[in-house]
């Protein structure tokens, strides 16, 4: 357990300076890298016809978010439908068919980075880091951007300008961050070339074809990002990405380093940083038993093998045996509560309460989540706990000095229910057509959270699959694309109108009837609510999936 205690170290350790520079950085105070970077970005300002001290309104902020993510998407789409007349394709790999190019372009697009194709078998290296890795990067950054004008709308600001949140975002946060452990993963036995494949002589004889590529640079941007989408069919399971137990803890903290950095942030825009400790403490605690979920469990073994007396010494099935049921689970805790999506061992052979824990983080997509949409989705929460308080004590609700109301709450609502929407009827549609139907490959429960997990990794915007399904269906490719881009813009743009609506609001002074929001006592609150909100709309599905595999399980019974 030394690993996790050096993950959870370095992320309490970075959130504070961190979260500190980049405050400094959106509220255009001095840093250290003004020198280097501005005047790149005044270059960038002057194209684009901005300045830095430039506003939108919450209707041209999310216009702009939208509008740019689907140029990228029509840029992804149309270079992966001609990507054999394309250089740096020393495979000779073909044309991506359309499905599949949609899939694609909408998976990278909405930073969910689902993958319905092997890398190394179907995509070129100019396809890989001129395309995908491109999108790896401004993506992850756009909607970085909305969190930064929900946080200002939310705590009193004007909502600032899209293209000058994302310019700094790529400029002062992610291409720093991404040099540095580009180099380190480098250091670390990670390959970064565009040489070919190699083709060596194993001992018995036979040839073994060993894929190569820009891969220390992707697996950067992939896990700072939020990104998830391997670079290989096997991602981080994959020695190439993940070759050592270093590398294992560099990429566990890459995921979480901005996203638990912009809470810290939070508090410093809102001149609270007992708030931010306080969403910060609710948020781990829900870390810590994802982490519980996964790893006592599997280092207790399957009670069927264990019952036969042939296994007491974990469920090592899946796992990637370098770095061990301990830094697998640290790793699986990360990606899925970052929303990152990817992968250091075979979904697919978790037990079904690890599998629980996995679907727990992407239910609630705030256990940190993505760069700022993580936090955007916990202040949703908050002002759904502030609400309920409200009614009841019969008092209106107020947060940060404003007073939450029917338009604030109406919006957030729909933008709560849009989630489990996406995922409970996308995956009846799938159980309930044959071509949904045709995709799965697994007996019994085990088969409806296969289907489950698609949906609600792309709706999440995760990416990762529990495996054993047929993704590669037109059926999923195109519903699963649909889903993710619906997950990514719709709740986003609703609450961008509730951070507006407060920011439009004249502030309250605080009265001995305010209800503080950095006490323990409303840390215990929120995280009863998440809880509840969450068990009344997703339980009676996971009752049918993961919970009756286990009931199944603990009862011996298996299928075959």
């Amino acid at each position: 357990m030394v690993v996790w205690g050096v993950v959870i170290g370095g992320l309490l350790l970075s959130l504070k300076p961190l979260g500190t520079y980049m405050y400094k950085v959106f509220t255009f105070q001095p840093t250290l890298f003004d020198r280097p970077f501005k005047p790149l970005e005044n270059v960038i300002f002057r194209l684009i016809h901005v300045s830095r001290d430039s506003e939108m309104t919450a209707l041209e902020y999310g216009v702009s978010f939208v509008l740019m993510n689907m140029l990228w998407a029509l840029m992804a789409y149309t270079l992966l439908r001609i990507q054999g007349l394309l250089p740096f394709n020393p495979q000779h790999f073909p044309n991506l068919n359309a499905p599949l190019a949609f899939n694609t372009s909408a998976s990278f697009t909405t930073n969910t980075n689902w993958q319905a194709y092997s890398g190394e078998n179907t995509l070129s290296y100019f396809s890989q880091f001129a395309v995908l890795e491109f999108l790896q990067f401004v993506t992850p950054a756009s909607g970085g951007a909305v969190g930064l004008a929900f946080i200002r709308g939310i705590t009193g600001r004007k909502l600032g300008n899209f293209f000058v949140d994302l310019t700094l975002l790529l400029t002062r946060v992610l291409l720093p961050l991404a040099l540095i452990f580009g180099v380190a993963f480098v250091a670390a036995g990670v390959p970064d070339t565009l040489g070919p494949y190699l083709h060596l002589h194993t001992l018995t004889g036979q040839t073994q074809i060993v894929p190569r590529g820009p891969i220390a640079g992707w697996e950067a941007i992939e896990h700072l990002g939020q990104n998830g989408g391997g670079f290989t069919n096997a991602n981080s399971a994959n020695p190439l990405e993940n070759p050592s137990a270093l590398t294992n803890v560099l990429q566990s903290i890459a995921m979480g380093l901005v996203p638990v950095a912009f809470f810290y942030m939070f508090g410093l825009f809102a001149g609270k940083r007992r708030l931010a400790w306080t969403l910060i403490a609710v948020a781990g605690t829900l870390f810590l038993a994802m982490l519980a979920m996964i790893y006592f469990p599997e280092a207790s073994g399957n009670p069927v093998i264990n019952l036969l007396g042939l296994s007491g010494h974990g469920n090592y099935v899946g796992t990637e045996l370098q770095q061990g049921i301990g830094g697998t689970s640290i790793f699986e805790t990360a990606s899925n509560a970052f929303t990152t999506g990817s992968v250091s061992a075979a979904n697919d052979s978790f037990l079904p309460i690890p599998s629980l824990a996995l679907f727990l983080g992407m239910f609630l997509n705030m256990v940190f989540g993505g760069k700022g949409v993580g936090l955007l989705n916990m202040l949703m929460f908050v002002l759904l706990t502030i609400f309920l308080m409200g009614l009841m004590v019969g008092r209106t609700p107020e947060f940060l000095g404003k007073k939450i109301e029917a338009k604030e709450i109406s919006l957030t609502a729909i933008a709560f229910l849009i989630h489990p929407l996406l995922i409970l009827v996308g995956s009846a549609i799938a159980v309930a057509t044959p071509l949904g139907m045709a995709g799965v490959f697994n007996p019994g429960p085990q088969g409806l959270s296969e289907i489950l997990y698609a949906f609600t990794s792309g709706a999440a915007n995760n990416g990762s699959a529990l495996g054993g399904l047929g993704a590669s269906l037109p059926f999923y490719e195109i519903a699963i694309g649909v889903v993710m881009i619906l997950g990514r813009y719709a709740s986003v743009v609703l609450m961008l109108l509730v951070a507006e609506s407060l920011w439009q609001k004249k502030a309250v002074p605080e009265t001995s009837g305010t209800m503080h929001t950095d006490t323990p006592l409303f840390a215990s609150i929120l995280l009863g609510a998440i809880i509840v909100l969450n068990a009344l709309t997703f339980f009676p599905i996971m009752a049918l999936g993961p919970l009756a595999e286990h009931y199944l399980l603990v009862t011996h019974h298996v299928f075959s």
